[in-house]
């Protein structure tokens, strides 16, 4: 009888270690939603009145272009070509070099950028200037 109920003992902390485990295993590999990213980039969009709007996204992204995808409100499109994605459009206002020589200028912490979105590496704390620009 005692080895029969130490047996059962036996059993039960076993079946609560599994579970204590799984649900060990489901706590520190669940994806929170709500949790933010590990670092913050600000994006400031000057528009063609030299109107400024402000993004602040907390992301774990690479790349300008994600962080630009993740900022909400934040709207823009354009055309692959052999360096990448052109913009052409921020938030509905076209730039469009053919028509006024008006195109969107890219600057990182003010400095212009070297690369195109795709390739532009996004840091902790890096602000983004894009900024509508006619050109001379």
């Amino acid at each position: 009888m005692k080895k029969k109920n130490l047996l059962s003992l036996i059993s039960i902390i076993v079946v609560v270690a599994i579970i204590a485990g799984l649900g060990a295993v489901w706590y520190f590999t669940k994806d929170d939603e709500t949790s933010k990213g590990s670092k913050t980039v600000i994006i400031k969009v000057v528009d063609d009145n030299k109107e400024i709007t402000v993004y602040t996204v907390y992301t774990d992204s690479e790349y300008l272009k994600e962080v630009m995808e993740e900022a909400t409100g934040l709207t823009f499109s354009g055309t692959e070509g052999d360096y990448g994605l052109m913009i052409s459009e921020i938030n509905g206002l076209i730039a469009d070099y053919a028509t006024n020589g008006a195109y969107w200028s890219f600057y990182i912490n003010d400095t212009y950028c070297e690369k195109g979105i795709e390739t532009q590496p996004a840091a902790d704390g890096d602000i983004f200037k894009i900024e509508y620009t006619l050109a001379e």
